[in-house]
């Protein structure tokens, strides 16, 4: 089925976050015929509303949680970018429940009532820490995938293609280290650094959205997609923001990692870079597409590439300082805090 943004109905789950509002302005910038932004929040809709202020954007107040709501929003519907999800480390790890019921429960709410309203294609957005996930957020994520490969199993001869993309931390997202640095370093307050030998991936709000968007053309149902980034220590990160902002007077403070918290991001397991397609600038991991009848487990086995290890922000490639300092400049929101 083809599967195109031009004159098409499209939803965005969780559409008033960082990544919502960021791909609501890349649809309308390709002539989508109306955007659906559904989330529960009615104050930063009504926020977004003055923004946006363009009549392809409708909003839909309700949570994945109620299938009701749902399915109000994707009946009609040809497109869906499910970003919807608790993210918070700690708020999951002390009400984990509370996470499966957003992040599986409600994938899975989207999802069939994607297939049953004849939608042309769902992307479902997760993270580097569904990958050997050690906390609540992680588990309830990486349950999120194995739902939605799931239903792309269960309903492999439907038009419906599902597909996953997986990121780490965005630069200058909601909540995310740069613009705290960038605070503390204005208000002359130490920099507070977890662990400065900690890494992290660097990918820009635009390269989620192209991975997204790369996703939705070419994905086979069931599919899995990465995309490539490079990454530094934190220490490095928070030296290329002193050198940028003139915070040489504040002082480094380092306080720990968090609980939770890893020292680096996965964005692909051992055991998924093994079967991985490189198709140079992302990774493709294809559907495990076995049923219960798999002979392969117990019979006839399957051969490895043993040498391949994770993918992980410890062993991509690594920026220094300057390189760090140049990448930030391509962000808008880093260029507007300059005033460039």
């Amino acid at each position: 089925m083809v599967r195109k943004v031009k004159d098409s109905t499209v939803v965005i789950t969780g559409g008033t976050g960082s990544f919502g509002s960021t791909m609501a302005k890349h649809l309308l910038s390709q002539s989508v015929g109306e955007v659906r932004i559904f989330s529960r929040d009615e104050a930063k809709q009504d926020a977004m509303r003055h923004t946006m202020a363009d009549p392809r954007v409708r909003f839909f107040l309700g949570d994945t949680r109620d299938p009701e709501s749902v399915e109000r929003v994707v009946r009609g519907t040809d497109l869906i970018f499910h970003a919807a999800a608790l993210k918070q480390v700690p708020s999951a790890e002390f009400f984990p429940l509370e996470a499966v019921k957003t992040n599986i429960n409600g994938s899975a709410n989207v999802l069939r009532s994607a297939i049953e309203n004849g939608v042309k294609g769902v992307v479902c957005l997760s993270t580097d820490k569904a990958v050997y996930p050690i906390n609540a957020m992680g588990m309830s994520k990486a349950l999120m995938e194995k739902t939605a490969q799931a239903f792309a199993r269960d309903y492999s001869d439907c038009d419906t293609t599902i597909a996953i993309t997986r990121y780490g931390n965005v630069m200058y997202s909601r909540g995310s280290v740069i613009p705290l640095f960038i605070s503390q370093i204005r208000s002359g307050k130490p920099i507070t650094i977890t662990d400065p030998t900690m890494t992290r991936f660097l990918m820009s709000l635009a390269e989620s959205v192209d991975l997204v968007e790369y996703a939705f053309d070419k994905a086979k149902t069931g599919d899995l997609y990465v995309r490539k980034a490079p990454a530094s220590t934190i220490a490095v990160l928070a030296q290329a923001l002193v050198e940028l902002f003139g915070g040489s007077h504040n002082e480094i403070q380092t306080i720990g990692s968090r609980h939770g918290e890893k020292l680096y991001e996965s964005l692909l397991s051992t055991e998924e870079r093994a079967k991985a397609e490189d198709l140079g600038d992302y990774f493709r991991v294809p559907l495990d597409s076995r049923d219960l009848n798999y002979s392969e487990y117990f019979e006839e086995g399957e051969l490895r590439q043993a040498s391949l290890e994770s993918y992980t922000s410890h062993n991509t490639k690594q920026l220094d300082v300057e390189g760090v300092k140049a990448l930030l400049l391509t962000i808008p929101e880093v260029r507007q805090e300059l005033g460039r």
